[in-house]
């Protein structure tokens, strides 16, 4: 009866708090997460989220393992196991391992045994399971029903906690969490650790590192289970981190996947994981994405200084170190010779990790290509505009075009909008591009000037934009047996003009080329032309189309369907939407140069969601800037999309259906849509009812 007496004051100091108005909910809970739009009272009473801190552990003599921790909300209030004195249940689980001496990675004291196709049987760590729970709300401690046995005093332990609040009775879902914490029995420092790789440099593309449902959260639980010890019984795969991780982002590039062997996990009630099409974005030789150098992580180095046949063979997995098949060394019985040929750095493309591992447009041997707008002139309308700029190498020095294999311009314009300008080039809709190579003059310090050939058409009014284009090939270490030919091109530079005497406006910013870097690391296109968005949506506007070159598609089914919509927003969308892109009329099939086909209805997107699963597009702020997702483009151009279920597709429609790609979907952007235009930001406004921040938050 207390209890109940506690709940009802509880909840009348929070109708009182509501009633006058609390906004705190809201500043605890950022757009993505859904907390932030449900009911003040709900949020306030529940205080959604869960966080565990491990406060001290302990083996006794006999092996028993003791844990003492606690279980709070965001806000440091205690919270019941049993979901009696506060909201939702929460689900704790344990893990308990050492480090060795002379070892570097985890042995677990809790395994379960899993028998398999391949491996008949083995031993696998597992989370503990039968032991006791005292204590609460708030603060418990736990003893492991799994002995310590044999555990050495003076050797890192870790305890590791993961674990999920369950709110859905409140509408709320499911909050997940976990933790870790080391400590040596016999009362030492800890200086042994396993801490290679931070979660800060995977969420710089994975957003939330989660797994299994989302209750293994960051590398530093995961790697106390993914150690030599877990092998998939039904693959025969180690699922040793270090090795798992590689293979992964290798992929469809793993010498044996190439043979024609998939790589595939079997996991949980025994589905398939194949990884054997996955492509990483930031191209698997920049080793330094994952084993960053600023995070902090103590073993960041260890990737240098400590290669071994493991590792190595994890992606060079042609490699036979029992035989020395395919390893220039020869037979390895042991990873004692490993850094001898492999030293940490040397020079690009040489036997060392990080030469070894040399992206070739990466390299400091480049002498490098830098393109510079200086100004337009007479670029009014029904004038020919002269463009002037600058092409130099890292050494400021010029570079004469005829050093380069390509060099073109690209006008565009206004910048209100781009898309159905007519600058009479029929095969280059809203925008028109010319070769400089020939016609351009430049001095020898690299000075340029270039007057286009076609005008900006009469009448125009407004601002347009002109951007370069340009790449060159150079050989490296020419006549050495490591001699690289690398084409690479300049970082596109884009400017803007007035064609009538009014003021300058750019063309408005969506994303932010950081954040597509974030991912890709050195974005680049169309032969490593094309590397600035703001030079993308040049091209590919509203009215743009792989109708050009689908005529001489490759594939024959290609031919036979229409040109495919290529509008920015439409593109970026749908490949990131992959296999999310539920209901579209056709697979998102792009024929590009030389007929190529190129689909991407299958492409999975790095982010992970709460539940830990892949492909997660909501968070919108991982590419968009400024929140400019909330910006619906009503009114601007509709753009063409001779494939979809609406052709053509007004702007904010076209923009949303790279992700919402069914009939039914279609069918709701037709129904909103009369002839005075869109009506979208009625309900998807920033502060509406099904706001675009509401509608894509996800914890």
């Amino acid at each position: 009866m207390k209890l109940r007496k506690l709940w009802i004051v509880a909840l009348a100091c929070l109708a009182v708090g509501v009633a006058a108005g609390d906004p705190t909910h809201r500043q605890r809970f950022y757009n993505p997460h859904q907390k932030a739009y449900f009911l003040p009272d709900s949020v306030e009473f529940v205080n959604p989220g869960l966080v565990f801190a491990i406060q001290s552990a302990s083996i006794g003599s006999d092996g028993t393992i003791t844990v003492n921790f606690t279980m709070a909300d965001p806000t440091g209030l205690p919270l019941d196991k049993a979901g009696v004195q506060t909201p939702g249940t929460v689900n704790v689980s344990f893990l308990a391992a050492a480090i060795p001496h002379g070892q570097e990675q985890y042995v677990s004291y809790v395994t379960r045994a899993a028998t398999g196709t391949v491996v008949p049987t083995t031993n696998q760590p597992s989370s503990d399971s039968g032991g006791t729970t005292t204590g609460g709300p708030g603060s418990y401690t736990y003893v492991f029903h799994t002995k310590a046995a044999g555990f050495d005093p003076t050797a890192t332990q870790t305890i590791g906690i993961y674990g999920s609040r369950n709110l859905t009775s409140y509408n709320l879902g499911t909050d997940y969490a976990s933790t870790t914490y080391s400590f040596v029995p016999n009362g030492s420092k800890v200086t042994t650790t396993r801490d290679v790789i931070r979660d800060a440099s995977c969420n710089r593309c994975h957003d939330q590192l989660s797994f299994h449902g989302g209750s293994r959260r960051g590398i530093a639980i995961c790697v106390m289970c993914h150690q030599p010890q877990l092998i998939d019984p039904n693959s025969g795969n180690l699922l040793d981190f270090k090795v798992m991780i590689h293979k992964i982002h290798d992929g469809s590039s793993l010498p044996s996947v190439v043979a024609g062997k998939p790589y595939q996990i079997i996991g949980f009630q025994n589905s398939v994981n194949d990884f054997s099409k996955v492509v990483d974005p930031a191209n698997v030789q920049r080793c330094q994405v994952c084993h960053d150098q600023t995070t902090g992580a103590a073993q960041a180095k260890n990737y240098l200084t400590q290669p071994t046949r493991a590792t190595c063979g994890s992606c060079h997995d042609d490699v036979n170190f029992t035989t020395g098949a395919n390893h220039p060394a020869g037979a390895q019985p042991n990873d004692t010779m490993c850094s001898t040929c492999h030293q940490p750095v040397g020079t690009d493309f040489d036997p060392s990790v990080f030469g070894a591992h040399v992206v070739g447009t990466d390299s400091s041997l480049l002498s490098g290509l830098k393109v510079a707008i200086t100004s337009v002139t007479g670029g009014t309308a029904g004038n020919k505009p002269t463009l002037n700029f600058t092409v130099t190498n890292n050494a400021g020095n010029g570079v004469p075009l005829s050093a380069l294999g390509s060099i073109s311009a690209t006008m565009a314009g206004p910048t209100s909008d781009y898309g159905y300008t007519n600058f009479g080039v029929a095969s280059t809709p809203g925008y028109v591009t010319e070769s400089m190579a020939t016609a351009a003059t430049c001095s020898a310090a690299g000075a340029c000037s270039y007057t286009f050939t076609h005008p900006v058409p009469a009448g125009s009014t407004g601002t347009y934009a002109i951007g370069i284009e340009a790449r060159r090939t150079e050989t490296l270490l020419s006549g050495q047996p490591n001699q690289q030919s690398v084409e690479y091109g300049a970082l596109n530079p884009v400017t803007y003009f007035s064609v009538d005497g009014s003021t300058v406006a750019p063309r408005r910013l969506v994303v932010a080329l950081t954040n597509c870097n974030q991912c890709h690391v050195q974005l680049s296109l169309h032969g490593t032309l094309r590397n600035n968005t703001l030079y993308c949506v040049m091209c590919h506007n509203p009215s743009q189309t792989d109708a050009s070159v689908r005529s001489s598609a490759t594939v024959a089914a290609d031919k036979a369907l229409p040109a495919q919509g290529i509008n920015f927003n439409l593109l970026v969308h749908r490949i990131h939407s992959g296999p999310n892109a539920v209901g579209a009329k056709n697979p998102y099939v792009v024929v590009g140069f030389g007929g190529s086909h190129n689909d991407f209805s299958q492409t999975l997107y790095a982010p992970f969601g709460p539940t830990g699963d892949a492909g997660d597009t909501r968070n919108c702020s991982l590419c968009h800037t400024a929140n400019s997702e909330q910006n619906l483009p009503v009114g601007l151009n509709p753009a063409v999309d001779p494939q979809g279920w609406i052709n053509p597709n007004q702007a904010t429609a076209s923009a949303c259906s790279g992700c919402h790609a069914s009939e039914s979907e279609s069918s709701h952007f037709l129904a909103n849509t009369t002839t005075l235009g869109e009506s979208c930001t009625t309900c998807h406004s920033t502060g509406a009812a099904y706001a675009v921040s509401q509608v894509h938050a996800q914890y």
